[in-house]
């Protein structure tokens, strides 16, 4: 799995980028807390509940209908005007958001690989491209080990592109539009 640092920043980058009727640091917080999420299956180590069960890590909480059903529960409850295009666009910002999760993840070297279509296939899937190294579950194990490679790994291949990418972005659209997004 990347590290919650670069899914929560993912999460939050994917939510700078639309113009949302919720304000811009309130939407990219919920995003990069969402995006962060889908690991909070490793509970399901402690509850005796196998990797490769769609309970697992990396199962459900890392599928595309699980980041639909709680991008939209998310948008609907983050969303304070209740008209239905406002709600659709705040849940869809979300819900990719939280969906970007399973993508890095299967960007990684080690694992089962993530099992997307869940509940409707229990198949586990990697990417052919796999450049992000694997981050150790638990923070003891994180830090003892291999954080400082794994941080600049991350930074190299998703924290430098990203910000290129919304800074050529941000520039971009003042150019053309005169005004922020």
């Amino acid at each position: 799995m990347a590290t919650v640092f670069t899914h929560a920043f993912l999460g939050a980058s994917i939510a700078s980028l639309p113009r949302a009727p919720v304000g811009r640091s309130r939407i990219c917080l919920v995003a990069g807390l969402l995006a962060a999420a889908p690991d909070l299956d490793v509970a399901a180590f402690a509850l005796g509940i196998p990797y490769d069960h769609p309970l697992g890590h990396r199962g459900l909480t890392h599928s595309l209908a699980f980041a639909a059903v709680v991008g939209t529960a998310a948008g609907a409850a983050l969303t304070p005007r209740r008209d239905i295009a406002s709600i659709a666009k705040v849940s869809l910002v979300l819900a990719v958001a939280m969906a970007s999760h399973g993508l890095l993840d299967a960007l990684t070297d080690a694992g089962l690989g993530i099992g997307f279509l869940l509940p409707f296939d229990e198949a586990r899937i990697f990417f052919p491209w796999r450049p992000l190294a694997t981050s150790p579950l638990g923070i003891a194990a994180f830090f003892s080990g291999p954080a400082a490679a794994i941080l600049l790994n991350e930074l190299l291949v998703i924290w430098i592109p990203t910000l290129l990418f919304l800074l050529f972005r941000h520039r971009s659209w003042k150019a053309h539009r005169g005004v922020e997004p």
